[in-house]
């Protein structure tokens, strides 16, 4: 039998998850390839990004990890921002 604080944190973890902010997220990822207008990684939903990088005067190879930001939780703003 479940206790009530066990049920109470349920609920609450919950309505956490389902609720949406807006926060940067930085989390690591792949450089897949590399075509004209950017980097193509995978971003956290999955799906494939061509995104730029701000760090000056550094190259990225395939198959390199890399740190992402996603300022705001703007998947159009999304940048590399570190090297793993």
């Amino acid at each position: 039998m479940k206790s009530a604080a066990d049920e109470i944190l349920k609920a609450i973890k919950y309505a956490v998850e389902r609720q949406k902010i807006d926060c940067d997220r930085t989390y690591k990822s792949v450089i897949k390839r590399i075509d004209k207008k950017g980097y193509v990684i995978i971003d956290r939903t999955g799906s494939e990004r061509t995104v730029k990088c701000c760090i000056s005067g550094i190259e990225f190879r395939v198959g390199q990890s890399v740190w992402v930001k996603e300022p705001m939780g703007k998947l159009n703003d999304i940048h590399i921002c570190g090297v793993v």
